[in-house]
């Protein structure tokens, strides 16, 4: 029997029952369509981790400054310089003491025996790029300037919280607070923070303003950066803020998630795969099952073709030929409706689909592998059948 006739006969046991051959090579396109689709699932997932995880890396930095009992380390305006670093996208100087904590802070001068009207709150000064330092945003009103700095004008801004606790809601009618026997007009409320949530409980004041309650000196330095810049500006900062005094100063950035985004990708493929094999593991034993039945309901025929001349190798070859073909014929189509279904999934997440070329191309040969694997035991049953007790 050569080639020709093998694949022949192969075609033509496969066409002799075509329902049942459709049903056979329904579990191969299913099984072949499941593995596609969750190891195409699995990258375009993990690519959109790995893109959430780009989105955490360490963008945020802190700079402690300690005190100094001479000249302060950082002075306001060295912030000037730290914002020309390439990399930095906003940062603010930040002052805080003993003093200004927990300071007595009330809405009016009226006192009230029969009522509470003075709050505990802590006063901060801070450069006018603060509410972008701290990913927040001004729900009302606006920030104080250099203007105001320069001036001294007595202003502040309050914190969301601290807001809700004076009862200042408006800021059409410039509302003042009092900080001891000083009013100060209230010009805008800072919330929604990302960052130092506890500033929506603060009250910020310039720095000229600040002087008053003991903050001449800046005590910390708030920096954000663009993705990727966050080791560079790290370095860079110290000396940007206090050329000469670098060392003394405490840099404190967030460590990069690299690892933890790795080891969730390699733990999402890790599942899907799991997953896509045992649908391709049940997709086998459908073909071998289906398969065997049908060696059994061809036992005639065996047996007319061994009293023919056919060698055992012929038989088995017949049949390992017809469940590979019933495999290739189901992975070309899983292939094909699987990566229909990771786009059809990645546009209903309104993700970008990934899909590798080697698993398309590998689908249809891992699909004929199995049916090869599957085939194997039927076809060598079939074999080692005798033609006398065949064709009894």
């Amino acid at each position: 029997m050569d080639v020709r006739d093998l694949v022949g006969e192969a075609f033509a046991g496969m066409l002799a029952r075509p329902v049942r051959s459709a049903l056979t090579t329904l579990g191969t396109v299913l099984g072949i369509t499941t593995l596609v689709i969750t190891l195409g699932v699995a990258a375009t997932a993990g690519n959109q981790i790995v893109g959430r995880f780009d989105e955490l890396v360490a963008t945020a930095i802190t700079v402690e400054v300690p005190e100094s009992e001479h000249t302060p380390l950082v002075a306001w305006d060295a912030i000037d310089r730290l914002t020309r670093l390439r990399g930095v996208v906003s940062a603010a100087a930040v002052a805080e003491s003993k003093d200004s904590v927990n300071l007595s802070v009330r809405s009016n001068d009226l006192v009230d025996p029969t009522r509470v009207t003075a709050q505990t709150l802590t006063v901060l000064a801070a450069t006018p790029g603060l509410p972008e330092a701290a990913r927040g945003r001004m729900t009302r009103g606006r920030f104080f300037d250099t203007g105001h700095i320069e001036r001294a004008d007595r202003v502040a801004v309050l914190g969301e919280q601290a807001a809700k606790m004076l009862g200042v809601t408006r800021l059409d009618r410039a509302p003042a607070i009092f900080i001891g026997r000083n009013a100060y007009t209230v010009i805008g409320i800072m919330g929604d923070l990302r960052r130092e949530r506890d500033l929506s409980a603060a009250v910020i004041v310039p720095p000229s303003v600040g002087r008053q309650f003991g903050l001449r000196d800046v005590t910390r330095v708030l920096v954000n950066t663009s993705l990727g810049a966050a080791d560079l500006v790290a370095g860079q900062a110290p000396t940007a803020l206090s050329p000469g005094n670098g060392d003394a100063l405490q840099v404190i950035a967030p460590p990069s998630p690299t690892r933890a985004r790795d080891q969730a990708q390699d733990d999402v493929d890790a599942l899907f795969l799991i997953l896509g094999l045992v649908s391709l593991v049940v997709g086998a034993v459908g073909i071998a099952n289906v398969t065997l039945v049908t060696v059994m309901e061809r036992v005639a025929e065996i047996g007319l073709r061994r009293s023919l001349g056919a060698a055992r190798r012929h038989i088995a070859a017949q049949f390992l030929l017809e469940s590979t073909l019933t495999g290739l014929a189901g992975g070309v189509i899983g292939a094909s409706v699987g990566v229909v279904g990771i786009v059809a999934i990645s546009a209903a997440k309104e993700w970008t689909p990934l899909l590798d070329v080697w698993l398309a191309v590998a689908a249809p040969v891992a699909g004929a592998v199995v049916g090869l694997l599957a085939g194997l035991y039927p076809a060598l049953r079939a074999a080692r059948m005798e033609p006398v007790d065949a064709l009894r």
